[in-house]
């Protein structure tokens, strides 16, 4: 038996451990759930009548072959921890430890700001009444405190509870953007609109402004079908329902960007849209003459908090397995690849990464020299999850070396522009292309906090690199 047939079957054998509670219509809307971002349709809506092409040439580029590469490896492999097992089997132990590693530095980033996110998001809704709690620590520490308590506990409880927190989420989402990209059309039957064309399009203009637009929107935005993957040991069929999951998702989250977009373009001046909650701020200007907006408005806002929640579920519990797969190689502690008796999830992983979530929320509410470091790791989080993307397209590239991930040539030249992309968009997050006191200075202090920690985790994998993988329990 080859070296790789031996391993695949003891990761199976460790996943055998584990509960298959996710099915097609749950991965389905967890795809949906974790690739829409709310915000890049405020991005992509600045560009004016350009951002179809944007959106096109981002899919072609980045989206399309993304998904490409994920429905064949996840075909091929369908094991639990995904594309740190699709790196470790093609491109070694180290690559695949620095995968997981950096998936877990960019998760935790996010998770220790979740709390901010919903907190302000709870003062809009509730309105002027609630703006003296705006910054207020105590508040937003028991919102973060309360919100990663309860990702936590739910994670604990296993995908057989979590997946009914996505899955609401999802369709929370998938409302809000029904009812956004039908607002306009409602407001030029009623008079309220002049007119709404959304596919009107313009050819862009290239600049370097433009470039770092669409890497934005490519790797930022239309990221994510590779995290799913990440419990295919806890899906049901993985070989053939991952794949289709994104088969399935693929069309309907493009719709949602390109008609979103132009939704909040024709609802919003261009020089007035809130890259921040653009939705909640075209529900109101679109509803401004409707009695229902003062519901609606709310609705929004909610909707958008609770795809923040349910996605951040998404995150943490897809987070908490990389140190449990990591553990099955011996690259952590075996304590962190220790299942719950009862529900037949890792427990210790999930309350580490609890903590370290926590810890960060701390961090980024103190007012002293730690504020700016925060800032910058923050900053370099963007290029943590980019880094794992050059593994990914580069995987179909190495695959050769093993029949299991042998990949065609056309997937090789789709992976070829995915890697590019990604690399574009690497670069264009270092080196700054806006006013900055000195951009040296800047992509000097990025740079520096990107390759120290992977220094980091990859120090820390040298020393555990020699010990033997841990067996079935």
């Amino acid at each position: 038996m080859s070296t790789t047939a031996t391993e695949i079957g003891r990761v199976e054998a460790r996943s055998a451990h584990l509960r298959r509670e996710l099915g097609l219509a749950d991965l389905v809307l967890t795809q949906i759930l974790y690739v829409v971002g709310l915000s890049w349709v405020g991005a992509a809506a600045k560009l004016g009548r350009a951002q179809i092409p944007f959106w096109l040439a981002a899919m072609a580029l980045f989206y399309l072959p993304q998904a490409a590469v994920v429905i064949h490896l996840s075909r091929r492999l369908p094991l639990e921890g995904g594309l740190y097992q699709w790196a470790k089997l093609t491109l070694g132990g180290g690559v695949a430890f620095l995968v997981a590693w950096n998936l877990w530095l960019y998760a935790i980033v996010l998770l220790g700001g979740l709390g901010l996110t919903v907190a302000n998001a709870i003062i809009y809704a509730v309105g002027p009444s609630a703006q003296f709690l705006s910054g207020n620590h105590v508040y937003i520490g028991a919102v973060s405190g309360a919100i990663i308590g309860g990702l936590a506990v739910v994670s604990i409880l296993g995908l057989g509870v979590a997946k009914w927190v996505h899955n609401v989420g999802a369709v929370l989402l998938l409302t809000a953007f029904a009812l956004l990209i039908v607002l306009p059309i409602v407001d030029v039957a009623r008079g309220t609109l002049r007119s709404y064309d959304p596919v009107a399009m313009t050819v862009p203009t290239l600049t370097l402004l433009n470039l770092n637009i669409f890497g934005k929107l490519a790797v930022g935005g239309l990221s994510g079908f590779e995290y799913v993957a990440v419990l295919a040991g806890e899906a049901r069929d993985p070989g053939r329902t991952i794949g289709r999951s994104v088969l399935v998702a693929a069309p309907i989250i493009a719709l949602m960007f390109i008609l979103g977009t132009s939704a909040v373009q024709a609802l919003v001046p261009q020089d007035r849209i809130d890259l921040v909650g653009p939705i909640p701020q075209a529900f109101r200007l679109g509803l401004g003459s409707w009695g229902a907006v003062a519901i609606l408005v709310p609705f929004a806002v909610g909707a958008v908090s609770a795809r923040a929640v349910a996605n951040s579920s998404v995150l943490f519990t897809a987070t908490t397995r990389m140190p449990m797969v990591a553990g099955w190689d011996s690259l952590m502690p075996a304590w962190f690849a220790r299942l719950h008796p009862r529900y037949r999830t890792p427990i210790n992983s999930i309350v580490f990464i609890a903590v370290c979530a926590i810890s960060f929320a701390v961090l980024g509410m103190t007012n002293v020299g730690e504020q700016e470091a925060f800032q910058l790791i923050d900053s370099a989080a963007g290029i943590f999850y980019a880094l794992t993307y050059l593994a990914l397209f580069a995987v179909p590239l190495i695959g050769g070396r093993s029949s299991r991930t042998d990949a065609p040539v056309w997937l090789r030249v789709a992976a070829v522009a995915g890697l590019a992309t990604t690399v574009l968009y690497v670069v264009l997050s270092v080196v700054p292309i806006v006013a900055v006191v000195s951009r040296l200075a800047f992509a000097l202090k990025i740079s520096i906090v990107v390759l120290g920690a992977n220094a980091a985790g990859l120090t820390l994998y040298l020393r555990r690199a020699d010990r033997p993988a841990v067996s079935p329990s």
